[in-house]
């Protein structure tokens, strides 16, 4: 069977790596207010760099993150999803395009400390590709460096996939609102994966339950490690 592994910050971080000032091209979708359950949120931390909305007539108001009320953040969802790889959850607070920004200083080989927004250096990518890793998609970014010399970065579009077992979930936690989906949870600190929910194709992955999580799977992990890649550590995960 195969195994299943969380990617974690490493234990000895070395990297001064900053893209907090970076966005996506062209801004995200806004976050919510639900007339079901009165939330008013934004929870997507995934990035689709393969869209490009050039010739939407309505990627101006995307622009300006804010709240919308639920049937006008449907219609923008609505009008988006064309743009974006099938299936794609498109929660609100989604973004699009490619990254630009001014980035600085040292980046590891793969670089997920930025949840949203992670990035891989092209060398590492074309390795792992090479070694047969699949689903990886790397997309150009539009960064600007602070300094002359450095690495040539990719942002992955990693989809969210699988979800977690009821076992590790709170026994006790509210059913998710049936009109926006909101499941107001945290991420248990003990994953469990429900096996019917992963993906047979890829060997990285968001979970599509918390978009913050990046799944992967023992191919994975040992092309990683046998092509000495640094930026991450893993913590094996039980599937039930």
């Amino acid at each position: 069977m195969t195994k299943f592994y969380w990617l974690q910050d490493p234990k000895e971080w070395q990297c001064t790596g900053d893209l907090s000032r970076v966005r996506h091209k062209w801004g995200g979708l806004p976050g919510l207010h639900c007339p079901e359950c009165g939330a008013t949120w934004a929870g997507s931390m995934t990035g689709y760099p393969s869209a490009d909305l050039s010739s939407l007539p309505e990627r101006k108001e995307l622009e300006v993150p804010r709240p919308e009320p639920f049937d006008e953040f449907v219609r923008l969802r609505e009008r988006v999803r064309p743009f974006v790889p099938s299936g794609a959850q498109l929660l609100p607070g989604a973004e699009f395009g490619p990254l630009v920004g001014t980035a600085s200083g040292t980046f590891s080989s793969l670089f997920f400390y930025f949840v949203q927004t992670p990035v891989i250096q092209r060398e590492a990518l074309e390795r792992l590709q090479a070694e047969g890793i699949r689903g990886l998609r790397g997309f150009p970014t539009e960064l600007r460096f602070r300094q002359k010399k450095h690495p040539e970065l990719l942002e992955l579009e990693l989809l969210p996939q699988g979800r977690l077992h009821v076992d590790c979930l709170p026994p006790d936690r509210p059913p998710p609102c049936e009109k926006c989906g909101r499941k107001g949870i945290k991420r248990p600190d003990d994953l469990i994966l429900d096996a019917g929910s992963l993906p047979r194709e890829l060997d990285l992955f968001r979970l599509a339950d918390f978009e913050s999580t990046f799944i992967c799977t023992e191919r994975f992990v040992d092309a990683v490690r046998r092509l000495e890649l640094d930026g991450v550590d893993f913590r094996e995960v039980p599937v039930r």
